[in-house]
Formats: structure tokens, C-alpha cells, sequence
């Protein structure tokens, strides 16, 4: 009796939320692990023991392989930033101008304070915390607190302010803007930053990894996109605006990538190593920040995803529905996992105590000359995210049949 309730209080739950949504959520939480995954395992390609990729995306020095495992996951960013301002607009629905304000304000510190303290040593595994990491959840969480401040105004102001932030931010890439504005630690904090390093107090540094401003302008944007999934808006008119949108920033991206007029700080070229390279080099788009045309490519094809995932299910999609449903959970315990992965193969590997900090990594347990090939690093993704799942559908189990306060902020 009790398992059929709380199966009947799954299905409640299940019906209040977007499947199309957490499905899309959950595939890009399961790309990103292969990134991080390859930040901490891959050093050295196993064909060749004296060339160490230290950039993946460095169309010298990379391999095709090599570039698409992080092109992938560019992504995921965008996707999880987009979808969060999309969930906040639904919330709008059931919650009063006041009370989603201060959610949002509320969750968006918290958030903050998860990225300095808890995910920061997930990184590093540095119990004294000497550099401190602000990443995708910081931004996530800045963005957050900012779209509280403005969630008072109407949706389509919302949408137009994100608009104007993410197809008008690039303009600050010309050296006359950027010399003229570019005055220091609050300019790079919203967006100059390229993993630039501050010093907090002696023996304690900052590194700004997600300039936040570009970020703010994706997450309003998918607030004032979630209109779509109200009530005015039919499943099909909604498939059709879908790709619609997906399909017009997949041309944008096409057009101003080609002529490199507009959108990214470095421009395509023909590259000595043959087509291939060259092909790189027009993909090649700018993360951090993230530039228009980094957005544009990926989140037109999401877009289109999503439209092809709407009212439609399978296995694979009913996987993917969990990692979606409980995407900070997932996203803290999967970067602890990989850490520890790396503890257990460190000693496997013959290191001693000697050897857990590297000068030349702020990771603890990653010696300079640690790593696997890339075959190996994408088994140990699918390890990592297998193990997941079992405890991703727990907790999902849980928040969907308890109501407590604390639920909402993990």
C-alpha cells in the first residue's frame, strides 16, 4: 500500500512538470560529465606518450576526436542556463510576483555560496582552499538573483532585455569599447574574465572562470521564452515556433560565422593542416564569454531537440527524465565522484603522498604526468554516469513525495 502511494504521489508529481524539459535538462547534465571527466583523466594521448594536449580546442595542437569530446559539451552551459529561465517562468504560474522574487533572490545566493564552498573543493580537493573557482553555478546563481530583481516587470520587457544582452554583448569585444570600460575587478567579474585569477588574502586567489553578464542575458531570455508552454499555446503552433527559433539561430550562426563580421572575439580561417582544420577552426566559437555565435549553434539545435521530444517518450528518454529532474544534486555529487575516481586511480597508479599537489594544477591527486587515453575517458564517463542514476532516482523519489523547504534550494 505504502509503494502504490508513493507511486500514485510520482505520477502527481510527474504531471506538473514539462517532460520535454527534464528530458532535455537530463541530456545535457549527462554530456557534461564526459567534460569534466576530461579535465580531470585525459593528459597524455596514448599513440603518441610525448604529446600532451593541454587545450582541446587549440586547432594546433588537437586532434578531430579530441575537439568534438569538449565541442559536445558546449551545450550543456547554454541549455541549463536557457531551461532555468524557462522553469522560473513557469513557477511565475503558481507563485505571486513577491514570493518568486524571493525565491529567486534566495536560491541565486545559495547558489553562489554552493559554487565558493561546496563545488570549489570538489575541484580541488584542497581542504585550505587556496583558489577559489567561480563557475558555471556561480553565474547560474548571479543570473538567478538578477532575474528576481526583475521578475516585477512584464515577461516580453524580460525577453527583449535578453535579447539585447545576448545579441548586443559582443559589441564590448572591440578594443575601442573594451579599453574604455575595462576598468578592473567588477568589469572582468561581468564579463572580460578568461579564468583571470585575483589574490583575496596571501596564500588565497579568485578565479573568475564565467563572466556572469552574457549568462544573465540567456537565463531572461528562456523567462520570457516560457510563455510558450502556457496555456495559449498549442503543442503544435509550439513544435513549430520551436524549430522555427532553433532553425533561424542555427542560419544566424552561418552567416556571421562565415563572413566574421560580427559575434565572436576570433575569426575562422583556412588552416594549414587541410580541411578537417579548417572545418575546426569555423566551429571554433568562443565560450568564455560566451559569444552570440557560441549561443546561437548551440542553443538552435537544443531548440529543435526539444520540439522533437515533445510528446514523445521511450527508454532512453525516461533515463535521461531523471538526471533532468534533479539537476544540482546530480551536478555536486557527480564532480565529487570523478575526484574520488581520480583518488582511487592516482594510488592505482603507483603515486604517493608525495605527489597530490601538482604547482602547475589547482586539482589535488593530478600529477603532471597523469592521464589516460581517450578511449579510457570516455569509459569512465559511462561508469560515472551509470552510478549516478540509482542515486538521482532515489533522491527524485524522495523530493517528489516530501514536501519540505529545504527540497527546492538541491
Amino acid at each position: 500500500m505504502g509503494e502504490l502511494s508513493t507511486n500514485n504521489a510520482l505520477s502527481v508529481a510527474s504531471k506538473k512538470r514539462i517532460q520535454s524539459l527534464d528530458v532535455l535538462r537530463g541530456i545535457v547534465m549527462v554530456i557534461m560529465a564526459l567534460d569534466h571527466v576530461r579535465d580531470f583523466f585525459y593528459n597524455v594521448d596514448a599513440t603518441n606518450a610525448a604529446t600532451v594536449v593541454t587545450d582541446p580546442t587549440n586547432i594546433n595542437t588537437t586532434t578531430p576526436a579530441l575537439f568534438f569530446t569538449r565541442w559536445i559539451t558546449h551545450f550543456c552551459a547554454p541549455v541549463f542556463v536557457f531551461l532555468s529561465g524557462t522553469s522560473a517562468w513557469l513557477m511565475s504560474r503558481s507563485k505571486s510576483k513577491g514570493e518568486l522574487s524571493r525565491f529567486l533572490i534566495q536560491r541565486g545566493l545559495w547558489l553562489v555560496f554552493i559554487e565558493v564552498v561546496v563545488i570549489t573543493f570538489g575541484w580541488s580537493f584542497d581542504p585550505l582552499y587556496h583558489l577559489f573557482f567561480l563557475q558555471v553555478i556561480w553565474a547560474f546563481g548571479i543570473s538567478m538573483f538578477v532575474l528576481g530583481l526583475l521578475v516585477y516587470l512584464p515577461a516580453n520587457l524580460i525577453l527583449c532585455l535578453g535579447f539585447i544582452i545576448v545579441f548586443g554583448h559582443n559589441v564590448l569585444d572591440y578594443p575601442v569599447v573594451e579599453r574604455s570600460i575595462q576598468t578592473g575587478f567588477l568589469s572582468n567579474l561581468s564579463y572580460f574574465a578568461q579564468f583571470t585569477v585575483y589574490d583575496i588574502v596571501q596564500g588565497h586567489s579568485l578565479m573568475i572562470i564565467y563572466a556572469f553578464l552574457p549568462w544573465t542575458g540567456v537565463m531572461l531570455l528562456g523567462y520570457g521564452f516560457g510563455k510558450v508552454y502556457g496555456p495559449d499555446f498549442s503543442a503544435g503552433r509550439r513544435k513549430k515556433l520551436l524549430v522555427a527559433i532553433g532553425s533561424g539561430l542555427i542560419l544566424i550562426f552561418l552567416l556571421l560565422r562565415f563572413t566574421n563580421v560580427y559575434g565572436d572575439r576570433v575569426a575562422w580561417k583556412i588552416h594549414p593542416r587541410g580541411w578537417m582544420y579548417t572545418f575546426l577552426s569555423f566551429l571554433n566559437v568562443n565560450k568564455y564569454p560566451p559569444s552570440l555565435l557560441y549561443l546561437c549553434i548551440t542553443l538552435g539545435p537544443a531548440l529543435i531537440v526539444l520540439s522533437l521530444l515533445e510528446n514523445f517518450g521511450n527508454r532512453f528518454t525516461r533515463l535521461m527524465r531523471i538526471y533532468g529532474r534533479v539537476p544540482l544534486f546530480y551536478y555536486i555529487l557527480h564532480i565529487y565522484i570523478i575526484h574520488m575516481l581520480v583518488v582511487i586511480a592516482f594510488y592505482a597508479s603507483g603515486y604517493t603522498s608525495a605527489d597530490i599537489i601538482n604547482p602547475q594544477s589547482p586539482f589535488y591527486f593530478c600529477p603532471p604526468d597523469f592521464g589516460f587515453s581517450l578511449p579510457v575517458v570516455y569509459m569512465i564517463w559511462i561508469f560515472v554516469v551509470i552510478v549516478l542514476y540509482p542515486l538521482c532516482k532515489r533522491y527524485n523519489e524522495y523530493k517528489s513525495t516530501h514536501h519540505k523547504w529545504w527540497l527546492d534550494y538541491l
